[in-house]
């Protein structure tokens, strides 16, 4: 089952607005103006905030399709090419790991991309107990290796970007995020 949901910014709930990550500036305060209408609060300029999400069974054959609802999501918030790149090599990684290490455990993969406050999250989670381990950017894969480096390709996209990579594991299950600042396209 695919869902997708675009909120504006007053239906928005807490839970759909990405976070701002560790070490993000804190958005800048309004200037006064010195005008005589000063006195009367201008309207606060209206933030748009969107939010899509599917729940899929975690098979390889879910994986570009999840992958190709990311990138119609992320084209119709006119997301600037480079944070796109970023997040479809990120959402394959992530949605092909819970595939392969996960969906014998879990029901569903849950995939959420949110846009808001000049922040992208990219969220894949399932119900699997197992914790991923993020590789150190320093450590080093035998080269022979057929896998083991797609969290390691991710962190290292979503650091360059000016963004970061973290996972949260609760009792619902594991969930990476990743999060990366953006402007809209021009």
């Amino acid at each position: 089952m695919f869902t997708t949901a675009t909120l504006p910014a007053e239906a928005a709930s807490v839970a759909a607005v990405p976070a701002q990550p560790a070490g993000a500036p804190a958005p800048a305060p309004a200037s006064a103006s010195a005008s005589a209408s000063a006195s009367v609060p201008a309207p606060a300029p209206a933030r748009v905030r969107s939010f899509a999400h599917w729940a899929v069974e975690p098979t390889a054959v879910a994986v570009p399709l999840v992958r190709a609802r990311v990138r119609a999501v992320l084209e119709g918030w006119r997301i600037a090419a480079e944070a796109v790149d970023v997040l479809l090599l990120a959402v394959s990684e992530l949605a092909a790991n819970v595939v392969r290490h996960a969906a014998a455990a879990t029901g569903r993969m849950r995939v959420a991309v949110a846009f808001g406050g000049g922040w992208l999250r990219l969220e894949v989670a399932d119900q699997g107990a197992r914790l991923p381990r993020l590789p150190h950017p320093a450590a080093e894969i035998a080269p022979d290796a057929e896998s083991g480096r797609g969290l390691l390709i991710v962190q290292l996209l979503a650091t360059e970007a000016g963004g970061e990579l973290s996972v949260v594991a609760d009792e619902f299950g594991t969930s990476v995020r990743v999060f990366l600042p953006v402007a809209p396209a021009a």
